[in-house]
């Protein structure tokens, strides 16, 4: 919460803020902004939503949300019985990197191409490890971490679920 300097010798009214903060609260408000002349009271509180100002376009100078990360906040389970490979913990050996679609494995862009990546390919948070075909988009899975492949948890073709784990990787 913020609020622009005061005149000189005009000390903050901390009743006036807790009025305002139990207002926020009572509300259900995240924010407010309340300017009388030159004071002005800004509060803020909760996690601070970040927007960008778009630049170009049917839709500049818009505030829009940034675009939501590849990378899932949860881990699903596949149901019991199913071919797909349950999410396992990441091992003391490294981190994995997940699934942040549902869709289709494929280790190279075409069938008769090399493999993006291999136990010990070396790899940056650029690198494309694979690329996961969902619903005809095939979508390019960046490692979005430096270290070494230490092991490749799917075969290519096979299908899978939102947050599994696709490779092991070693940080560094």
């Amino acid at each position: 919460m913020s609020k622009e300097p005061p005149t000189a010798g005009t000390p903050f009214n901390l009743d006036k803020l807790k009025e305002l903060i139990e207002m926020m609260e009572k509300n259900g408000l995240t924010e407010i902004d309340l300017r009388s002349g030159a004071e002005r009271w800004q509060l803020r509180r909760g996690p601070q939503e970040v927007t960008q100002v778009v630049s170009a376009g049917p839709f500049a100078g818009m505030h829009m949300p940034p675009p939501m990360p590849m990378t899932p906040a949860a881990v699903q389970l596949a149901p019991a019985g199913s071919s797909v490979m349950p999410a396992a913990a990441p091992a003391d050996d490294g981190v994995v990197i997940k699934s942040p679609t549902v869709g289709t494995f494929y280790v190279a862009a075409a069938p008769t191409d090399p493999p993006f990546v291999s136990v010990g390919s070396k790899v940056k948070e650029d690198t494309v490890v694979c690329i996961i075909e969902a619903m005809k988009v095939f979508n390019q899975i960046p490692a979005e971490m430096n270290g070494t492949i230490t092991a490749v948890l799917v075969k290519n073709g096979d299908p899978v679920e939102f947050g599994q784990p696709l490779f092991k990787i070693n940080l560094g």
